[in-house]
């Protein structure tokens, strides 16, 4: 394999699997893993872990069920963030698009950075409570 260990996923605790899997397909055009799809049979969804990849099959991100998930309370100190990820969009009327996007599926809004002219960025808030951020950053400038 490697002298290192190497990165497979990043891995969200929630309550409920299939929906925040559902949230973060839908926002970043992510697939099931073969086996994690939805039924279609109307038989109930009692999945504990779902795993969703790009289309080329790299994996991405999973979801483990847990009984009970504390929501971070940040900004405020009560409960952190723990952990967060960052996704970086093109420009602004792309940072623009893809928040509108996000809460259109469930995010909330925690942060409004967006007059930053050095990095735009909001803070947002998934549907099980975790935090992730949407900025254009020096990473898609480079791009350009």
């Amino acid at each position: 394999m490697g002298e290192h260990p190497a990165y497979v996923q990043t891995v969200l605790d929630c309550e409920r699997p299939r929906e925040l899997a559902e949230f973060y397909r839908r926002l970043l055009g992510l697939v099931y893993r073969p086996g994690d799809e939805p039924s279609t049979d109307g038989s109930p969804d009692t999945v504990d872990w779902l795993v969703l990849t790009r289309p080329d099959g790299t994996r991405q991100l999973a979801f483990q069920q847990v009984p009970r998930l504390a929501r971070t309370t940040w900004p405020q100190d009560e409960v952190p963030q723990q952990a967060h990820i960052d996704y970086v969009v093109e420009d602004l009327d792309a940072l623009e698009r893809h928040k509108d996007t996000a809460l259109r599926l469930g995010a909330e809004l925690r942060l409004d950075r967006t007059d930053d002219p050095e990095e735009p960025l909001y803070v947002l808030a998934d549907p099980a409570g975790h935090p992730f951020c949407l900025f254009v950053g020096q990473v898609a400038r480079r791009r350009g």
